[in-house]
């Protein structure tokens, strides 16, 4: 039975980062879940070529837009490779086939009166391809902020307008159409409010795919795009797609666009569309232009990829924004995979080792029910769960299961029972022991789709015959586990990880791998700027002077404007008391409110209180005033506790 599921069409403007990984990943994920159930699934994605964006990016490295084009699809394979992503198909819009499908499906819409030519003239931004209509010349654009550039040009258009009660009718009937239920409001809304004729061609481009009518007419790359997805998988009868599986910023072209499109041509829709949401660094969603971008590859070699598919799965519930931290994820990692799964993995074996010489002992329907049925329960609910994109609460069942076991091995006291003879307390030796080794084979087989590398190393080491990815997991049952059968050597799947190290590393690698990208991608370091004379230092002061100033790490609880003053904020931070500080700070032209708030921050402790426009401020933030007078705030890459103090 085949499953066909796809993730965007990159653009080729910028090197990946983890927001590509993220998606790319949870479709992985999928694959590997659907494989285990028994289907035959195709996994594809491509690169997005055919824009003006890249043709800037091109120029700017001095190279040909084809070599550029290039050398990013090439980055972006080479990252897929490299992180274990399974893609089946990775198709670029410069390709020939993509060409002939895309003019393929022009044409049909075309003979079934769904183009016409026209003119339009309007504000449009090139960095995200997207018309914005009720805007004015540099207007920033409502996607990424940049200023709008006007537009004016013959063009060919598509009658968008005759599907407005199509596609309403299309989510009314199939609700599962678009998911979750948030961006399917979203789409509703933005239908209702009327539908205007989409231009789909260019007649100031040379790079892209040609229209076939008279005259220079580019396709559209949002036209071009989409159409990625058929020529794909057109000769393999493939199509429609089971899933498409994109992140919420392209809801409207896949939602909207996109079934019109094969509305207009006769074809059949994809069956479901589901968009996330972002991953927010320090409350923001990441992007090039920001420069917060995080990269996978650098934390892959640090805490091993795994870690991070898990991190994502199971600390952002899917289809929202979730924050994405280096701190965090190494914690989640040391109590879920190094205490957790991998605590239970390396005694349980080492155990069976000891006590049974390496054998899987006989288990007993008498020893460990109440484990017996809670796998059954976990069994039951995790392809559910994974089917409703629910992955988090899929592996908090499993790690509920996890927890199952370990409570009852420490009642069952194994250790305690080997020193007895009796043949009861040996049978109830033996049946804890299978338990255990059966608690660590499901859950295995349940996380493999998740965790394909660490999964594969446990079952290794369980001595099972037979790949791991080749267990249908709707047959996946108790007692299933051979007895009798040696185990491998235990090793350590998860070993612990220093916060501090780590994180420090993988800041350090990112700095590296963001380097690497910038010269790949044509990005010109500006020259250094002469260096500035220092302010002149103040008097020396003796360290008893200085002792007499007690900075503390505070946290900000909240924060806001303060009415009547552009420069200032008004904060609450946590620095350990009681009551959290009030403090009054003129940082408001460099931070947002929304920037700081559970921000760890350097407050002078013992400052007198003061009054500034009326409010209390108890206290002073710590920043580092830059030549044009903006402040730096300080503050700390490793962990460190509300009310520690500075030394």
């Amino acid at each position: 039975m085949k499953y066909y599921l796809t993730v965007p069409i990159y653009y080729v403007n910028a090197a990946p980062h983890i927001g590509h990984f993220y998606t790319t990943m949870v479709a992985d994920v999928i694959k590997r879940f659907k494989r285990m159930q028994g289907h035959d699934v195709v996994l594809v994605t491509g690169s997005d070529e055919n824009s003006v964006n890249v043709e800037r990016a091109a120029a700017a490295k001095g190279m040909s837009t084809a070599d550029y084009a290039g050398v990013i699809a090439e980055e972006f394979q080479r990252t897929w490779r490299e992180t274990g992503l399974a893609v089946d198909r990775f198709i670029r819009t410069s390709d020939s086939r993509h060409h002939a499908t895309v003019q393929w499906l022009f044409q049909r819409c075309m003979e079934n009166g769904y183009v016409y030519k026209g003119a339009y003239t309007g504000q449009y931004c090139f960095s995200d391809n997207l018309y914005v209509s009720d805007a004015r010349p540099a207007d920033p654009c409502p996607d990424c902020g940049r200023p709008l550039e006007t537009v004016t040009e013959e063009n060919y258009f598509f009658r968008l307008t005759a599907f407005q009660e199509k596609l309403l009718r299309l989510y009314e009937e199939h609700p599962e159409f678009i998911q979750p239920e948030i961006r399917r409001n979203e789409a509703l809304s933005f239908v209702r409010q009327g539908l205007t004729d989409l231009s789909i061609t260019r007649s100031n481009l040379t790079w892209g795919i040609p229209a076939p009518v008279e005259g220079k007419h580019i396709f559209y790359v949002w036209f071009d795009a989409l159409i990625t997805y058929i020529t794909a998988v057109r000769d393999d009868n493939l199509w429609p797609a089971d899933l498409h599986l994109i992140g919420k910023e392209i809801l409207r072209f896949h939602a909207i666009y996109w079934p019109a499109f094969l509305m207009a041509a006769g074809l059949a829709l994809p069956k479901r569309i589901f968009a996330h949401g972002w991953l927010l660094f320090e409350e923001s969603k990441m992007s090039k232009s920001r420069g917060n971008i995080v990269r996978a590859t650098p934390i892959q070699q640090v805490m091993g990829v795994d870690a991070l598919r898990y991190y994502l799965l199971r600390e952002i519930p899917f289809g929202n924004d979730g924050n994405f931290a280096l701190d965090a994820l190494v914690g989640r990692y040391n109590a879920d995979l190094a205490n957790g799964l991998g605590n239970l993995v390396s005694r349980t074996l080492s155990m069976i080792t000891q006590y049974r010489g390496g054998i899987i002992p006989a288990g007993s329907s008498e020893v460990g029910a109440d484990v017996a049925e809670k796998a059954r329960e976990v069994v039951a609910s995790y392809p559910a769960a994974i089917e409703n994109f629910e992955f988090s609460k899929a592996l908090e069942a499993v790690w509920s299961l996890l927890g199952t076991v370990d409570k009852f091995i420490v009642q069952q006291a194994p250790w305690t029972l080997i020193r007895k003879q009796e043949p009861e307390a040996q049978k109830k030796l033996d049946g804890t022991l299978y338990a255990a080794a059966e608690v660590v084979r499901i859950a295995t087989a349940l996380l493999a789709p998740v965790m394909p590398e660490s999964t594969r190393r446990i079952w290794e080491q369980l001595g099972i015959s037979g790949p791991l990815e080749s267990v249908r997991l709707d047959q996946l049952a108790w007692g299933q586990l051979a007895a009798g059968e040696k185990i491998g050597a235990p090793a350590a799947v998860f070993p612990r990880v220093d916060s501090s190290t780590a994180v420090a590393r993988m800041i350090e690698l990112e700095m590296a791998e963001k380097a690497r990208q910038d010269a790949l991608v044509g990005k010109i370091k500006k020259e250094e700027a002469p260096a500035q004379p220092i302010a002149p230092l103040a008097p020396q002061i003796t360290i008893g002077d200085f002792a007499k100033v007690d900075l503390r790490v505070g946290k900000v609880l909240t924060a806001g404007h303060v009415k009547g003053a552009d420069k200032l904020l008004h904060l609450s931070v946590d620095i350990g008391e009681a009551e959290p500080r009030s403090i009054v700070a003129g940082i408001a032209e460099a931070y947002k409110p929304d920037q700081l708030i559970g921000r760890k921050v350097v407050i002078v402790a013992n400052l007198q209180p003061r009054k500034l426009r009326g409010l209390m401020s108890q206290g002073m933030i710590v920043a580092a005033s830059l030549e044009d007078g903006a402040p730096v705030l300080a503050g700390f890459l490793e962990d460190v506790p509300v009310g520690a103090r500075l030394k």
